[in-house]
């Protein structure tokens, strides 16, 4: 029987290219038709893993986590100041899905929040929004904000003097000191309620 040879097919070159152009591990810059730059970790073509994205429209600069081309994990955002053109850290903390997300700090400037500067709010955030337990630092006018959130507006919580005497304006009056009168006949009371109530559940 005669030995028949067949020429071994070739790729075709673009499947050769187009393989060499995916981005896959770390890759030094990487710019986009708009100008940002990239420089991290890639996976399957898209920013994973550790990486520093910046803007070239604003000027902000994000170092930190990545996951499927979204910044998620920890991670910090920074935006140059207008005025010294230093960058300046806005928010450093937790992401996910491109959205602060979990435990983490947002810095104010000059010109936010009422004009006060050095405030910072720490806490929790959910889809990019203050949620759940946090404290905000009023340290302009020496006062602390601890609260509840739901969608970025403070639901509840209690406004102390914090550092007061160090302030740049401090507020005009402190906050006064609320004391209960009786604090164990308040608790002794709270307790029988409590207990009352436990009763008439089991019956």
């Amino acid at each position: 029987m005669p030995i028949t040879k067949y020429p071994r097919k070739a790729e075709p070159l673009w499947k050769e290219w187009d393989q060499k152009a995916q981005k896959n591990g770390l890759r030094h810059q990487v710019y986009s038709v708009s100008g940002d730059c990239y420089v991290g970790e890639w996976k399957d073509n898209t920013k994973h893993g550790k990486g520093t994205q910046v803007w070239k429209k604003t000027g902000a600069i994000y170092e930190g986590d990545w996951k499927y081309g979204k910044r998620d994990g920890y991670g910090t955002l920074s935006l140059p100041d207008p005025e010294t053109g230093k960058n300046r850290r806005v928010y450093s903390g937790w992401w996910k899905g491109g959205k602060k997300s979990g435990y983490g700090i947002q810095f104010f400037g000059p010109k936010e929040y009422y004009e006060e500067n050095g405030n910072r709010y720490e806490g929790q955030w959910h889809q990019g929004l203050k949620n759940g337990p946090g404290r905000f630092f009023h340290l302009n006018h020496g006062q602390l904000f601890e609260g509840f959130w739901v969608d970025d507006v403070a639901k509840g919580g209690t406004m102390i003097d914090f550092g007061r005497e160090e302030a740049p304006e401090p507020t005009q009056f402190p906050i006064p000191q609320v004391e209960i009168l009786d604090p164990d006949g308040v608790l002794e009371e709270a307790l029988a309620t409590f207990k009352k109530a436990e009763e008439n559940q089991g019956d």
